[in-house]
């Protein structure tokens, strides 16, 4: 047979065994296109629903907490997808093969996992189509790999073998115990392994063409969340697997562990006691690290370093790559404030601790011979308390909000409004665009005169953007310290509107102490949490549980005490029914 001729074979080969699987589960078509709906926020958007009728509180728990409405099919985000993969059939190292989905589009979401981005095009569904297939023959055609997913204590017989193989390794699979219905078709299908894979015995032909199918069902790509018992405020307490898998993909991006497993098992994951257990454990592992680095990644929008460009006249030893280093820095800082420290948002913002290459030591005045750095080139270093202070001085961020040639301050202004303090901007009138400047001497002379009082920007910029902007004046382009600007000293105070009362600062770090006690701050950092946590967008309804992490994060909770608070809440350990459900 000829190439051509064995390729065409190929494809039909495997849109036969898509065709089987999708008629074995007829059913996982319609529960796609439910996901789908839910994943866009259609299931369970009314007006009225079971218990609305004024007999008791929608969506309150006995505590009084509202429970705000959220998807019931979470769809795992590429990276989740790669993690679990790896899990699941305890691989070395990643496959890689996510890396070629169709990318997720996050509209302005600040995180990959929220479900209002998470949707499956017929693109991505062909990519996890195939991406099950390439799994399933790396599996079953390396003997090491087979041997992790067959457990030791299956019967030696078919076709008991099967079954028992198809229950063990479902359950791990979709996250939950298998129906008997499930099992049977699963069954049947691993019957149909040798019509596709004649070259292999029967048990490992089975466990092939299963593998394909577990992994294109819905209950792998989604996290499915199928209770539909609700109370008569129209709340659904989530099962002990439901809440294991929150919890696993909450703090580990990744299915749940042997351990996590059994406590759901147990049912110890619906009590008090037994899920404060597994919070406290997960939450020390070093796969929350991981966590840790991805959220603060994601907030800070630090992809953005890796596309740093600077004039060659003005700095002419820059080298892009420096922009990598910029993101280590930051993740490292925010790991060892977090799980080293035991830190908290206070800490984050005033901490001067950081983490330097030779490249990051000279932009923060360090004389790298100075300094011991480890094997990957790092080394622990505190920075100049009158210059830098917490996660708003390090220099990626600086860098990133900096043009070729000198600081970005409208662009850093409006990143920490929207980022740090939550402030509420409108986009920039017409008529700022193509504004003609002269005369202007310094940074701060030059974005006054397009943005400041007398201006059409006077009112956004001049009362939030500017101002913040104006405390990084000190910070060139590539978040170098500067004391002057052509001649004229800088000056870095302003005066900006919090929530709670106008402060005025001289420089940015006065500033970072300032946000580090400041409720619209802490506040902030708690609501990027909640919606980090539970995968969506925020609501009215989370108000209540935001204020309640805010006002203990300002205490001086640490990052896992606010984590714990917020996991621990009744908020994520039930779901809100849609009006089709408890009726």
């Amino acid at each position: 047979m000829d190439v051509a001729n064995r390729r065409l074979n190929a494809r039909s080969q495997s849109a036969s065994r898509r065709a089987r699987i999708g008629a074995t589960f007829g059913l996982f078509v319609g529960f796609a296109a439910v996901a789908l709906v839910a994943c866009t926020g259609e299931i369970g958007d009314r007006e009225d629903g079971p218990g609305s009728d004024g007999d008791g509180c929608v969506g309150c728990t006995p505590e009084g907490v509202k429970v705000a409405d959220s998807t019931r099919f979470a769809r795992l985000s590429h990276r989740q997808w790669e993690n679990t993969v790896v899990d699941l059939f305890d691989l070395d190292g990643p496959t890689q093969l996510s890396g070629s989905f169709a990318p997720d589009p996050l509209g302005g979401k600040a995180f990959d996992n929220n479900s209002a981005s998470l949707e499956v095009t017929p693109n991505l569904w062909a990519d996890y189509q195939q991406a099950a297939e390439d799994v399933a023959l790396l599996v079953t055609e390396d003997p090491a790999i087979l041997a992790r997913i067959v457990p030791t204590d299956l019967p030696a017989d078919m076709p008991a073998r099967a079954e028992a193989w198809i229950a063990a390794f479902g359950q791990r699979a979709w996250r939950r115990p298998l129906t008997t219905t499930e099992q049977e078709e699963l069954f049947a299908l691993f019957q149909q392994g040798t019509t596709y894979y004649p070259e292999l015995d029967a048990f490992t032909a089975g466990v092939r063409l299963s593998i394909e199918a577990f992994l294109q069902s819905p209950y792998f790509v989604y996290r499915a969340e199928l209770g539909t018992e609700a109370n008569e405020n129209s709340l659904i307490a989530l099962t002990d697997w439901e809440i294991a898998s929150r919890l696993s993909y909450t703090l580990w991006d990744t299915m749940p562990d042997d351990e996590l497993f059994r406590a759901a098992k147990d049912g110890e994951l619906t009590t008090d006691v037994g899920i404060r257990a597994q919070i406290d454990r997960l939450l020390t592992s070093d796969r929350t690290r991981a966590t840790v680095r991805n959220f603060i990644d994601q907030l800070s929008d630090a992809e953005q370093y890796l596309s740093l460009s600077k004039s060659e006249t003005l700095y002419p030893d820059f080298d892009p790559a420096v922009g990598e280093q910029m993101r280590e820095e930051l993740q490292r800082f925010t790991e060892h404030i977090v799980m080293d420290e035991n830190g908290g948002w206070k800490e984050l913002l005033t901490n001067r601790t950081t983490f330097v290459t030779a490249e990051l030591a000279e932009i923060y005045g360090i004389d790298p011979s100075t300094l011991s750095f480890d094997a990957d080139g790092y080394a622990k270093v505190d920075l100049d308390e009158t210059q830098r202070s917490g996660i708003l001085t390090r220099s990626g961020f600086l860098a990133w909000k900096g043009t070729e040639t000198e600081p970005d301050t409208i662009l850093r202004g409006v990143f920490i409004n929207r980022r740090f303090i939550c402030q509420t901007l409108g986009d920039p009138p017409d008529e700022a665009m193509g504004a003609v400047l002269g005369g202007e001497e310094t940074n701060r002379e030059r974005v006054d005169a397009l943005t400041g009082p007398g201006t059409c920007g006077a009112t956004c910029h001049g009362a939030y953007i500017n101002p913040i902007g104006f405390a990084f004046e000190n910070y060139g382009a590539l978040g170098e310290w500067r004391d002057d600007e052509n001649g004229h000293a800088i000056d870095a105070s302003a005066t900006f509107p919090f929530e709670d009362g106008e402060k005025s600062y001289g420089n940015a770090v006065e500033l970072s102490n300032i946000l580090a006690d400041s409720p619209q701050s802490h506040a902030c950092f708690a609501r990027f949490w909640v919606e980090y946590t539970l995968g969506r967008d925020i609501v009215a309804d989370d108000d209540p549980l935001i204020e309640q992490l805010e006002q203990e994060s300002r205490a001086g909770a640490s990052v896992r005490d606010v984590l714990t608070e917020l996991l621990e809440s009744p908020v994520f350990r039930y779901r809100l029914a849609a009006s089709s459900e408890g009726q």
